[in-house]
């Protein structure tokens, strides 16, 4: 038995246990190697150098870098005393402008009481010298026919409005387009004109549009696309109330000439236009009724001038 050959005994190996993250080795190079070896060296010869973050190392730097923060601090402190200082200032300047648009607000709205106590007077002494050129009945008719006084009565209501879909098309040698407007489906100040000389030759005794009472020296004209009664803008829809015999004035109006050219408005531009018999309009008086030229008539004048 000692001289049979005797074999090295066969030791078992046992393998280490691999790492739960074996399979993400690249996740855990990255998060092993985050910086690269480049910055990572350029770092280290800084650190070697003595060129690294934190504090100057030598008194020269830290003398500087003392020197900046007291630059700095004297700055904002010069600042915040500048501020201080120029406050006081800005808020008086700030309260003196206000009270000054308060008393030319106060001025104003004086002015505008003033105004309009001038008008009053005005439009009563004009009533009373109407009054006094002749009897009551005849003054209240030219008070009536004036515009200088409300009235109302039967009549008819006209709205006049725009096209719902106007178009800014159009013939060149179309009329309509050669006054400013730049819509043909917009009703125009020379519309509205035809449509109250059409009342007033219908029989109407008072005409109103959008409340603004008309008289022997209203104008109706246009400022660009706006129409104006008297200097006033207007928007559509226009209104017009008319005070007279209802449905005599409705239909009179539907056959003459001004009446046909609206309803040719309709049927050609699409613009809207509806009247209807008002067994009551109100129309207010006119906000004032100046005559230049005219002079009330007198014995003493028709003397003077035979």
């Amino acid at each position: 038995m000692c001289g049979m050959p005797q074999q090295p005994p066969v030791r078992s190996s046992v393998s280490r246990p691999s790492r739960p993250d074996a399979s993400m080795s690249l996740i855990t190079n990255v998060m092993d190697h985050s910086l690269d070896d480049g910055y990572a060296e350029a770092a280290a010869r800084k650190r070697a150098q003595g060129q690294g973050g934190g504090m100057p190392k030598t008194l020269r730097a830290r003398l500087g870098l003392a020197g900046g923060l007291v630059l700095a601090a004297l700055v904002v402190t010069v600042g915040a005393a500048q501020a201080r200082v120029t406050a006081p200032v800005v808020a008086k300047e700030r309260q003196e402008l206000i009270d000054r648009i308060d008393r030319e607000t106060a001025a104003a709205d004086k002015l505008e009481t003033n105004v309009d106590k001038l008008r009053d007077d005005v439009s009563a002494r004009q009533r009373a010298a109407l009054k006094d050129s002749g009897g009551s009945g005849q003054a209240d008719l030219v008070d009536v026919l004036s515009g200088a006084t409300a009235v109302h009565g039967p009549g008819v209501k006209l709205v006049v409005n725009d096209a719902k879909e106007a178009s800014a098309g159009g013939d060149a040698g179309n009329p309509r387009e050669t006054s400013g407007f730049s819509d043909t489906g917009r009703v125009r100040d020379h519309d509205m004109q035809r449509v109250v000389n059409g009342l007033w030759a219908s029989g109407a005794e008072a005409i109103s549009i959008n409340g603004q009472r008309l008289t022997a020296l209203s104008a109706i004209r246009a400022a660009g696309d706006a129409i104006l009664v008297d200097n006033r803008p207007l928007v559509p829809p226009y209104t017009v109330l008319a005070v007279g015999d209802g449905e005599r004035l409705g239909s009179r109006f539907q056959d003459s000439p001004d009446g046909l050219y609206l309803h040719a408005l309709e049927e050609n531009f699409d613009i809207r236009a509806t009247i209807s018999t008002e067994s009551d309009v109100r129309l207010p008086a006119a906000p004032s009724v100046i005559v230049r030229t005219a002079q009330p008539y007198t014995e003493k004048t028709e003397k003077g001038t035979s």
